[in-house]
């Protein structure tokens, strides 16, 4: 195995793992920020604000998990009908399945004898490997585990719920509202920054969209919480 193979075996992994805990992360902090504002705009009782704050984090935890759970393993199951797949076409036909990784590498541009010769090469080591990564982009040996993912998830999320619970449950009755916005805007940005930066996409631009649609759904939380609440009540 050469150093390029030894470097990106279980990247693909990583990278679902990254990817759950840093969406987890921002669900957590958004919807147990919406839910605790919501109540907190109905009523300043801090026992029903800090059961539906505790209800919304372990709820979203479990809910945001069983999702990530569910929507990993149907990729996995994908990716693992295309190995066996391809197994069974090599199986029965490998010179028309030679023919195929030739005609692939040359659509990307090579001219046929370089082609012919890197798919000589490639199917010396691992013609398996070759025509999973040239028709499906994905490697045998790095197939994604629905259940880290789901940990990932469940635990990003329950960290990321914990800082708007704790923002409206720690100031004093006048700060809460203020500061449980304040805390929530910043760890959304935060959360945004490092989702772009993961994607290698513009952090600033990423950053103003989740403060922006952060800001306007965190105010209609709160309107609607006070609002009904005070015709309820």
């Amino acid at each position: 195995m050469s150093e390029k193979d030894i470097t990106t075996v279980g990247l693909n992994e990583r990278l679902n793992k990254l990817r759950a805990g840093v969406l987890g992360a921002n669900d957590g902090i958004v919807s147990t920020a919406a839910v605790v504002l919501g109540v907190a705009g109905a009523t300043p009782d801090v026992s029903a604000i800090a059961t539906a704050g505790i209800a919304a984090v372990i709820g979203g935890a479990v809910s945001m998990a069983l999702g990530e759970y569910v929507s990993v393993s149907s990729q996995r199951d994908t990716e693992r009908a295309y190995v066996k797949r391809e197994t069974a076409l090599h199986q029965k036909d490998p010179d028309e399945e030679f023919k195929h990784l030739v005609r692939g590498y040359m659509l990307q541009g090579l001219s046929e004898d370089t082609a012919t010769r890197v798919a000589q090469e490639h199917t010396a080591t691992n013609p398996l490997k070759a025509h999973l990564a040239m028709h499906y982009g994905i490697d045998e040996e790095d197939i994604v585990n629905p259940w880290t993912a789901a940990i990932a998830s469940f635990v990003a999320f329950f960290i990321g719920a914990l800082l708007p619970l704790a923002a409206v449950l720690v100031p004093p009755d006048p700060a809460r509202v203020p500061v449980t916005f304040v805390v929530t805007l910043g760890a959304l940005a935060a959360t945004g920054a490092a989702s772009a930066k993961i994607g290698g996409a513009d952090i600033a631009r990423a950053v103003f969209r989740l403060l922006v649609g952060g800001t306007l759904g965190l105010a209609a939380t709160y309107g609607i919480g006070y609002i009904f609440g005070a015709t309820a009540l």
